[in-house]
């Protein structure tokens, strides 16, 4: 027997398969055993080093870098995802004089590396510290610039037979867009969105390089202080992973109510339908 991807394995194979995954654990264990024997030999592990995450007022400065962390990574999504949606559609036009000035920003702000965009901003601000400003503007244009390319071939990912049906009963190509293209094209690049979004949410890390206020300024301040830069690392690591599983979650659940809701949708459509011809 046999699947559409691959053949069913025999005897051996999974013989081979099961060696193979005994060896993998066993390497990995062994590889996370040597990194807990070198940070234990080298004083990593010293209750000094961790102290400063269990002491209230240093609690209280990475609460208060998460909270901005959290407020430029939704107002960069936020504004990532009209960017992308206006420049995306921009892109479809019939207009020339719209398409072309589109794709020219498009193209041109996901060449740019979001480091020297952000330091670019920055210096437009006559180098003024701790501003949140700079970062959100450059997250924007980088990521709505990428979500904007995902619109697009979301769009055009919607079947032809659908776009023309709505032609012949006589909609507009704004009503047509609005209607029957966007809402499917949404549905179907919601997976690109969400990843989308998860990289938003890294890069607000990049705040560290103009001194915007966030984790990674937390961070700073604390490991400049105590010298645990490992430590710092850590722990910022594991906050930024739970964000971005909780993000995830988010997009998954928003996924499924809006496949939901159009199942729903279909189905009373189609209850009516019958109903009509009884």
């Amino acid at each position: 027997m046999s699947t559409l991807l691959f053949d069913v394995p025999g005897p051996r194979a999974r013989r081979r398969h099961q060696i193979l995954s005994v060896v993998t654990v066993v390497v990995v264990t062994a590889f996370l055993g040597l990194v807990v024997w070198r940070f234990a030999s080298t004083g990593q592990f010293d209750y000094e080093l961790w102290e400063v995450f269990v002491t209230p007022a240093y609690i209280e400065i990475i609460l208060e870098g998460l909270y901005y962390t959290l407020l430029a990574a939704v107002m960069a999504i936020a504004g990532a995802l009209m960017f992308g949606m206006l420049f995306g559609i921009g892109k479809l036009s019939d207009h020339a004089w719209v398409r072309w000035p589109c794709w020219a920003i498009v193209e041109f702000f996901r060449a740019v590396p979001l480091f020297i965009l952000i330091t670019y901003l920055w210096a437009l601000y006559r180098f003024q510290i701790e501003l949140l400003a700079p970062l959100v503007i450059g997250l924007i244009l980088y990521n709505g610039s990428v979500l904007a390319e995902t619109f697009r071939a979301g769009i055009n990912a919607v079947p032809k037979g659908q776009v023309e049906a709505a032609y012949a009963l006589g909609m507009r190509k704004s009503a047509v867009m609005r209607i029957v293209q966007l809402p499917q094209a949404i549905k179907i690049m919601t997976p690109a969105i969400i990843s989308q979004c998860i990289v938003a949410l890294k890069d607000t890390s990049l705040g560290y390089i103009i001194v915007a206020p966030g984790l990674t300024y937390a961070g700073r301040q604390i490991w400049r202080e105590f010298d645990n830069h490992l430590q710092v690392a850590l722990v910022l690591g594991a906050i930024y992973i739970i964000l971005n599983l909780c993000l995830e979650q988010l997009g998954r659940f928003a996924q499924r109510r809006l496949t939901e809701s159009r199942t729903v949708q279909g189905d009373a459509g189609a209850d009516d339908a019958t109903l009509a011809v009884r």
